[in-house]
């Protein structure tokens, strides 16, 4: 069996065409530009790379962009008054916490101070509620960018047998409440395993779609997936360095290599999820803009 590869880059790139259209469409028919603030507190190198990667991109698709990079000392009074600011400032429809945040801010009460209405990540707990009733606003970027791989790609979601590897707040429990909902794209079937789970395999052998948010490098491996299996692969692990090049080798969270020869379709890693999250993001921030305007 040859498994289709499933191309995060490819179908970002289908999707950004697609929002490029919409915001010109915004712009000459409504003089509206969607806007976004990412905040980044503190010098964190992989933080600053994901803040200018998000730069970049709403640059490039015509959304006015605002970056805000606080220094590490910066206390939980000063940037919850910032988030005030962005809360109220007309050309901002979609505010962006850059996590992690220093340990002596509460992640939790950031987010909790976003006003849902621009919380672009989908992280605030009504946002979260209202996934969980079928009534959302935004979908968290990761989980919905696994979703539209899914889709895109051509896979049967409804009826499905999927297993998801990991629990998180960010990943396993939207994904798994957007794929139970009696919608398009979903009715399947869902299973959740995590670090309590007895035997994973005696699950992730029943998958038709399995997603892995494991957190773990090569923690699936080919004896447990079924022939014909669908794999998503969320997580990304730097595991060496190449001599020639001197840039990283990256693995998931799947053995690729052994469990492609089983798999029916199954995303890389790199070039898999990850360019799906900031393309929702980015998705999300257009939304936001017709919401503010009654549009959407």
């Amino acid at each position: 069996m040859t498994a289709q590869i499933i191309s995060g880059t490819e179908v970002a790139a289908q999707i950004r065409q697609e929002l490029e259209q919409e915001i010109v469409e915004l712009k000459d028919k409504y003089n509206i530009t969607p806007g976004l603030a990412t905040v980044l507190v503190g010098e964190d190198p992989a933080s600053q790379v994901y803040v200018g990667q998000k730069q970049k991109t709403s640059l490039a698709l015509g959304i006015y962009s605002e970056r805000h990079d606080l220094p590490a000392e910066t206390s939980e009074e000063d940037l919850l008054i910032l988030i005030d600011k962005l809360n109220e400032a007309p050309r901002i429809h979609g505010i962006l916490v850059q996590l992690p945040l220093p340990k002596h801010i509460n992640e939790t009460k950031i987010l909790y101070a976003i006003n849902p209405k621009k919380d672009v990540d989908g992280f605030h707990p009504v946002n979260l509620g209202r996934l969980m009733i079928g009534e959302p606003d935004y979908l968290p970027c990761t989980p919905h960018g696994i979703q539209q791989l899914l889709i895109r790609s051509g896979i049967e979601i409804e009826g499905a047998e999927v297993v998801i590897v990991g629990r998180s707040n960010i990943v396993g429990k939207p994904i798994a409440n957007m794929l139970i909902q009696k919608t398009e794209g979903a009715n399947a079937t869902v299973t959740i395993c995590h670090t309590r789970t007895i035997d994973i395999a005696l699950h992730t052998r029943r998958a038709d779609i399995l997603i892995v948010a494991a957190g773990k490098p090569k923690a699936i491996t080919a004896d447990m997936v079924k022939e014909g299996v669908v794999v998503i692969d969320v997580g990304v692990h730097r595991i060496g360095i190449r001599k020639e090049s001197g840039k990283s080798i990256l693995c998931g969270d799947v053995d690729f290599d052994a469990v492609k020869e089983k798999a029916k379709a199954i995303t890389p890693v790199p070039g898999g999820v990850g360019p799906m999250t900031i393309t929702m993001l980015m998705l999300n921030t257009v939304r936001a803009a017709k919401l503010a305007a009654g549009l959407a």
